[in-house]
């Protein structure tokens, strides 16, 4: 399944002039990881403490695509630039389910909305990056199938938390959107698992 995972490439060669400043100025590809964990929980509890106030959801569209654009950052400061760690490792993956959380826990304190299925589809998005993770424990490579990643969460967060704000969406709008959303998820966590042990079937030496 196509995921917006697929177009970092292109969006990584628009930063790559940023991020050849930052490293020239000593910034380390760990700091930037640790900075998005952090803006995205601060971002997150705002928005829970005024979630009474739908104007307040435009943060998530905002921050979304800035914390998209930290994240190719840290990647590529990582890789370009001989910054790759174990401890860098550990941090992209905490960080990135830690932010995942603060960004989406907020949409259960939107009037009436079902808190069940925003819990569902953390508690998803949680477990589709954990079956990622393990496609390397299992002799394959870090998987990051669709159709729900990381990125295309993002997408589908930012445009329900862009109608909220707006005032044209409303509790059965956000249940509905998080319904297929966790669908899409459960959808994304098998095909990670199924894809990870396809790969590792196809590395394993022939008799």
């Amino acid at each position: 399944m196509p995921s917006i995972y697929q177009l970092k490439p292109a969006f990584q060669n628009l930063l790559r002039p940023m991020v050849q400043r930052l490293y020239n100025n000593g910034v380390t590809a760990n700091q930037v990881t640790v900075l998005a964990g952090i803006v995205s929980v601060l971002v997150g509890a705002v928005i829970a403490w005024f979630a009474n106030h739908p104007w307040i959801f435009v943060l998530v569209p905002i921050w979304m695509i800035l914390r998209m654009a930290l994240n190719a950052v840290d990647g590529m400061l990582a890789r370009e630039f001989g910054q790759q760690s174990h401890l860098g490792a550990y941090l992209n993956e905490l960080c990135d389910i830690i932010a995942d959380a603060a960004l989406i826990l907020p949409f259960a304190l939107f009037a009436d909305t079902s808190l069940l299925l925003v819990l569902l589809v953390t508690l998803l998005a949680l477990f589709s990056e954990y079956a990622g993770v393990l496609g390397a424990m299992v002799g394959a490579l870090r998987r990051y199938d669709g159709p729900m990643g990381k990125s295309d969460r993002a997408f589908v967060l930012g445009v329900l938390a862009t109608g909220i704000a707006l005032g044209w969406l409303g509790a059965l709008w956000v249940d509905g959107v998080m319904a297929v959303v966790a669908a899409l998820l459960v959808y994304t966590l098998v095909n990670r698992v199924r894809h990870g042990l396809s790969q590792v079937k196809e590395n394993a030496p022939s008799a």
